[in-house]
Order: C-alpha cells, then sequence, then structure tokens
C-alpha cells in the first residue's frame, strides 16, 4: 500500500504543469512604448499559455534602454529567471551614449518582431503630406521639430535619413528625444514638436481617431489596413524597420539558455502570440540562437555606418 500511495503521488506530480522560471521581465523604457507594450504581451502569453506561472514587468526607462541594460546586466547576472526587451533603438542609443554595457553584456535569445515607422501630425497642422513637411524642412531644417524615442533609435536615424534623403544636412536636424511613448504622444498631440516619429502602433489609435495625420511610413511596400503612402511613394527615397528582441541575464549556462529559449519557442508558435502580432500590427520576424546573434553582430556594424553618416557618432 505505501509503494501504492508513493507511486500514485508521483504520478500525480509528472501529470502537473511543469512550469517555467517565475520570469521577472525589464522593460528599459517609460509606459506606453514598443518596449513597454512587448514586454506586457509577453507577460501575457507566458501566462496565458501556461510556460510560466507567474511574470513580472518592470520599467526601467532612460538614455534609450542603456540605462535599464546597465542594470540588469549588474544586477541579474547568472539568473535564470530574469529577461529584458530591447532592439534597434537599443543598438543605436548604446552606441550614441557611448554606454559602457553594450549588447555583449546579456544573452541573445530571440528576435520577436518587426514594426515600420510612421511621420504624423497633429490633426490641425497645416502640414497636409510628407511633401509639405520635407519642404519646411528644406526652408529652415531648425525650424521643424521631430519628436520621438531616445537619441540616437529608430525614430532619431529615420529622422536623419529624411533630411539627407531631402538634400538637408542631417546634423541640422531640431530633434527632440522623449523616454517613452506616451510622452512623446502628448507632447506631439499638444503642439509642443512639428512632428512625431515612431512605430506605428503608438499613433495607430490617435490615427483612427482622427487625432493625428499619418503623412507616411517606412516600408518598402504600403502596409495592409494602413491608409498612408510609403517614404519612397511619397518621394524621399527611405525604408527603415524597427525590431525588437528578448535577451537574457548573462552568466547562465547552456543548459539555462537551452530552457529559456525553448519557452519562447513556445511563444512564437503559440496562437496567443500570433493573435497579439496581427492585432498589433507587429510582423513576425522571429529568429533565434546563433543565427540570430550573427544578424545582431551584422546590425550593429550597419548601425554604427548609418550613425557616423548622419552625424550622431564620430
Amino acid at each position: 500500500m505505501k509503494h501504492t500511495f508513493i507511486a500514485t503521488l508521483l504520478a500525480a506530480a509528472i501529470a502537473l504543469p511543469a512550469y517555467a522560471a517565475d520570469y521577472t521581465i525589464i522593460a528599459p523604457a517609460a509606459p506606453g512604448g514598443g518596449w513597454d507594450q512587448t514586454a506586457r504581451s509577453l507577460q501575457t502569453v507566458l501566462q496565458q499559455e501556461g510556460i510560466s506561472k507567474s511574470v513580472q514587468v518592470q520599467n526601467v526607462p532612460g538614455a534609450g534602454g542603456s540605462i535599464g541594460l546597465a542594470q540588469f546586466s549588474s544586477q541579474s547576472a547568472g539568473n535564470p529567471n530574469a529577461l529584458i526587451v530591447g532592439g534597434y533603438v537599443m543598438v543605436g542609443a548604446l552606441l550614441t551614449n557611448k554606454s559602457a554595457v553594450t549588447l555583449k553584456d546579456v544573452t541573445p535569445i530571440a528576435r520577436l518582431t518587426g514594426e515600420y515607422e510612421a511621420i504624423v501630425v497633429p490633426a490641425s497642422s497645416d502640414i497636409k503630406t510628407l511633401a509639405d513637411l520635407v519642404t519646411k524642412l528644406k526652408a529652415d531644417p531648425g525650424a521643424v521639430s521631430w519628436g520621438g524615442g531616445s537619441a540616437g533609435g529608430t525614430d532619431h536615424i529615420t529622422a536623419g535619413l529624411i533630411a539627407k534623403a531631402s538634400g538637408v544636412d542631417p546634423t541640422k536636424i531640431n530633434y527632440v528625444a522623449f523616454s517613452g511613448g506616451g510622452e512623446a504622444l502628448a507632447a506631439i498631440l499638444g503642439g509642443q514638436v512639428t512632428a512625431g516619429i515612431s512605430s506605428y502602433s503608438e499613433f495607430e489609435s490617435q490615427v483612427k481617431a482622427g487625432t493625428l495625420r499619418l503623412l507616411a511610413v517606412s516600408s518598402d511596400a504600403r502596409i495592409p489596413g494602413v491608409d498612408a503612402p510609403t517614404l519612397k511613394e511619397a518621394g524621399t527615397d527611405v525604408s527603415i524597420q524597427n525590431w525588437r528582441m528578448v535577451a537574457a541575464a548573462p552568466g547562465l549556462t547552456d543548459e539555462e539558455v537551452a530552457s529559456i529559449a525553448a519557452d519562447f519557442d513556445k511563444v512564437h508558435k503559440s496562437a496567443a502570440w500570433q493573435e497579439i502580432l496581427k492585432t498589433k500590427g507587429w510582423a513576425d520576424t522571429y529568429l533565434a540562437g546563433d543565427a540570430f546573434k550573427a544578424q545582431l553582430e551584422k546590425d550593429i556594424s550597419a548601425t554604427e555606418g548609418i550613425l557616423k553618416e548622419i552625424g550622431l557618432v564620430q
């Protein structure tokens, strides 16, 4: 009887859901922006799919993610329960801020999503088209203020590339950096800047509500369901895509890294994640393991070249 009882207990234990770590995800930006949305979407799916029983999200804003990254790499070393989201914005910000901490100080797990930039103005603005904005930019680059995310990030790079493609010195642009999507949106809606530039999802609800006018998007082809020309269609030869990733702490064992990677493979394959991608208009650019690490090195090198070209990095 005793052996039967123990066997029954063991069978019951084996039958229970095998939860992974109770993750804490650092979103290295203020609430409301793309990294915050990504972290909270991951939180939802990890819990909803039973991959993790409890997931916490912590916001650590500032300096294009470099403050959150520095805190994460120093305080979470060796902790397999700790994660951080980041992306292309972080690559540029780390270079621009000459950060002592880099993406080599974390363990890349996977690239999750891709998203295109959107150029917007308040609905009350006299700027009706991208051509109108470019005309103002050519007349007086400093008089056109661009509100977006952190210095050196995708938004800043896009503004610089638009200036360069329009024959304007990119170092003359008047770029106003905000630490979170919520702050940037308030400034744009309040008319504190001439134009706003960020990932389309951060403006979508205001565009649909009619409080923002969408001038163009940075994709190579029109985005289905989005009523706006591409930058190229609008006469400015620029295309750029923002991407977002998840990384683990430094100092993990191969087994711990493999376990985390397996969890995010489950996230990617889940119907819940695919629905979030569809709802938010995020492209599925999932890339994991060594393939992602190799692509990340290429992206860092290419970004450094772009930042030098537009005068943000010496």
